[in-house]
């Protein structure tokens, strides 16, 4: 996740955004929309919006409808 967290543009985004990846490792079935990562991390619905789609694009997180969940739940070989 360095890489991911290297291209945010500030110190509070690479702190969230290192934030999220430790609740969804800590909770592997974590399952969240934007206003419950605002709620749950004290932040704006938007910018947990944008690092949230930032860790899509990193193949971190991936979208469920309107809910975040790890890239690789349910896909993991048993």
């Amino acid at each position: 996740m360095t890489m991911v967290t290297d291209r945010l543009q500030t110190c509070e985004d690479r702190e969230l955004c290192t934030r999220i990846v430790a609740e969804y490792l800590e909770m592997p079935g974590l399952i969240l929309t934007v206003p419950q990562a605002s709620r749950l991390w004290h932040s704006e619905a938007a910018r947990c919006a944008r690092l949230m789609d930032t860790l899509i694009a990193s193949g971190f997180l991936r979208k469920c409808g309107d809910r975040y969940v790890r890239a690789n739940r349910g896909r993991e070989a048993a």
